[in-house]
């Protein structure tokens, strides 16, 4: 977008004219519909922090760009070979880094270019209203509608991140930190099934007598 710094008319009776200007190249429309631009043909002789503001941005948009088509790859409904879940936890997780990076260096590099405009907007009126001096008519510039869509953007990217960071848990399986103990009863073996205890019977009916003959209980047996 070239709509970064606009062209303030509230003191400018002119308004024929209308000046905006961007991160890549300067615009005039006038009245009748007709926009010209040109383009920034120097690099050098940019100020520091407006060339800083160029790199933020680009940097932001490229790590904003991989992050989305990572998270793509990392999407539970699209399997790519036997892709596990531990590795589509780990695309995620890269997804939001990259995503929260772009966000951040979104916001700075819109917040940097509208604390250029303020202290330019600032400077400018300060020298139009000098004491004891003709009024001097100069252009200044105000927010575009670029910073607050920079701003939005990046806002939405950092939370985009943050929620994607977060979200890379649930999908890593859960590993239990106790080690399987197999406990054995008195009456199992392991590859035979169970076998039940073999409890040996008596007969209380009958009790054998000293010299080996089957005799019953009589009533006094029990005293």
């Amino acid at each position: 977008m070239d709509a970064w710094s606009t062209q303030d008319l509230y003191d400018n009776p002119v308004t024929a004219v209308f000046q905006y200007q961007g991160l890549w190249r300067s615009c005039v429309s006038q009245s009748s519909g007709l926009t010209e631009c040109r383009p920034y043909f120097t690099i050098l002789g940019l100020p520091a922090m407006f060339q800083a503001v160029r790199a933020l941005m680009i940097v932001g948009i490229v790590l904003g760009a991989f992050g989305l088509l990572v998270a793509i790859f990392s999407l539970k409904c699209l399997r790519i070979g036997n892709m596990e879940d531990s590795a589509k936890a780990n695309l995620t997780l890269t997804a939001g880094i990259m995503c929260i990076v772009a966000g951040l260096c979104a916001i700075c590099g819109v917040s940097v270019f509208a604390n250029m405009l303020v202290s330019n907007f600032w400077m400018s009126t300060a020298n139009m209203y000098q004491p004891g001096m003709m009024q001097t008519l100069q252009t200044r510039y105000t927010f575009g509608a670029a910073l607050f869509v920079g701003w939005v953007a990046g806002g939405l990217a950092l939370v985009g991140g943050i929620m994607m960071c977060i979200a890379c848990r649930g999908l890593v399986p859960e590993e239990t930190h106790y080690k399987a103990v197999s406990y054995k009863s008195a009456g199992y073996k392991s590859g035979t099934g169970y076998e039940a205890k073999k409890v040996p019977v008596v007969e209380t009916n009958t009790i054998k007598s000293d010299d080996g003959r089957r005799s019953y209980p009589s009533k006094y047996d029990y005293v």
